[in-house]
């Protein structure tokens, strides 16, 4: 017998296969990723709004040379990659110089491969280990606290006059007053802003989007009333991480730069290359929490934030404290917030004109089924107006009896 010539098949390699993604910066790995990478990170503690921007791109691994979850206090971040489904893997620092930017590697289990040779092997973070991780982290939550007290003690120091009084705020153009205002916060979680469609179609509020969430909104077609842009995200306005755009910034009705207290420089003069006109103001609070106060101070009737934190868990997902501006500001505004995820539910929409329509319809169609189908009925659409009633054959009957 001739041996056969066919080529035999490659055997089919255990895994994926990605691309790898490496930058010193969070925000430089943001800018270059696409559906199915493998991300390279240093970020200790992952928190959840970084989770939520990998999880725009949707990664297959994220591999970190810092610990996911040290312990210093339970971040959210870990948690909502893995039940996305994303494969967490920690690596020592030396192995990261092995992974080289744009490489093309294969996952399986712990190991990474180029073709068939192992490159590094990390350690896998899984939902049970994470889960561990942050129970144990949950029993320093009195000395976060107490930091995050001491954050809030010392911004309410530096911001009394705004936070109070109003003192220092810009004037917004936009009409405003007795009005609903939604404030859609950067890195936002898409779903709630998507829930929230019906109430904004038929309530017709004030939109401000607050740096990325400016391009969230314009996503979803909604266009942004007031741009409310830091100077961080003026600074990488040509880094896609920031996510937000320059025509964003052009077409906006109104834009105001938040500065910090080194002063409005840098951020002024890019908008002034842009062409675009822009009030500006310091403060140390973050961009969203001043979106908020400025609404309040233009006499908001409703303030709904979007992306921004609202549990104890939230606030304390992230070591810094920015998120003491958070906190006092929503003590600050009261009863005027309504939280995003709360609306759908409390909000029922209004009765339309084609809500009555229908209504008679119906009332009109269950009419002419009963004329159609009851002997009363079917005499009278008839025109037998001298067929005997159901009352008077009764009483016939009662006669004769």
């Amino acid at each position: 017998m001739t041996p056969s010539t066919r080529p035999q098949p490659e055997p089919v390699l255990p895994g994926k296969v990605g691309t790898v993604r490496s930058d010193r910066r969070t925000s430089g790995v943001l800018a270059k990723l696409t559906e199915g990478d493998i991300v390279v990170l240093d970020h200790l503690d992952l928190d959840a709004a970084t989770a939520r921007a990998l999880l725009d791109h949707k990664p297959l691994a994220v591999v970190n040379t810092s610990p996911f979850i040290s312990g210093r206090f339970a971040n959210l971040g870990p948690k909502l990659l893995s039940d996305a489904g994303v494969v967490l893997l920690e690596i020592d620092a030396e192995q990261r110089k092995k992974l080289g930017d744009g490489m093309p590697l294969r996952l399986h289990l712990a190991t990474l491969y180029h073709d068939d040779a192992p490159v590094l092997t990390g350690r896998i973070i899984t939902a049970a280990s994470i889960e561990s991780q942050m129970s144990r982290a949950k029993g320093g939550l009195a000395m976060q606290l107490e930091t995050f007290t001491h954050n809030a003690a010392e911004y309410l120091r530096r911001e009394e006059d705004m936070l109070l009084h109003g003192i220092g705020t810009a004037t917004l153009r936009t009409p405003v007053k007795d009005r609903p205002v939604v404030v859609v916060a950067g890195g936002t979680d898409r779903s709630e802003l998507r829930g929230l469609r019906r109430y904004i179609r038929e309530e017709r509020p004030v939109l401000i989007g607050v740096d990325g969430g400016a391009d969230d909104l314009l996503s979803l077609r909604l266009n942004p009333d007031i741009v409310v842009v830091s100077e961080q995200a003026l600074t990488g306005l040509k880094d896609k991480s920031t996510r937000i755009s320059e025509s964003v910034l052009k077409h906006a009705g109104e834009v105001v730069l938040h500065a910090g207290r080194n002063g409005t420089g840098p951020g002024l003069q890019r908008l002034e290359r842009l062409g675009v006109v822009a009030q500006a103001f310091t403060s140390a609070g973050n961009t969203a929490d001043v979106a908020m106060l400025l609404a309040h101070q233009a006499g908001a009737r409703l303030l709904i934030p979007v992306g921004s934190p609202a549990s104890l868990e939230d606030f304390i997902d992230r070591d810094r404290g920015g998120q003491a501006s958070t906190f006092l500001t929503r003590l600050a505004l009261g009863s005027k917030v309504v939280e995003a995820t709360a609306v759908p539910q409390l909000y029922s929409g209004r009765v339309r004109p084609w809500h009555l329509v229908v209504i008679l319809v119906a009332a009109l169609i269950a009419l002419v089924f009963a004329m159609n189908t009851t002997p009363l009925g079917h005499q009278w659409l008839h025109g037998n107006s001298a067929a005997p009633t159901s009352s008077s054959t009764s009483t016939a009957r009662t006669d004769s009896t």
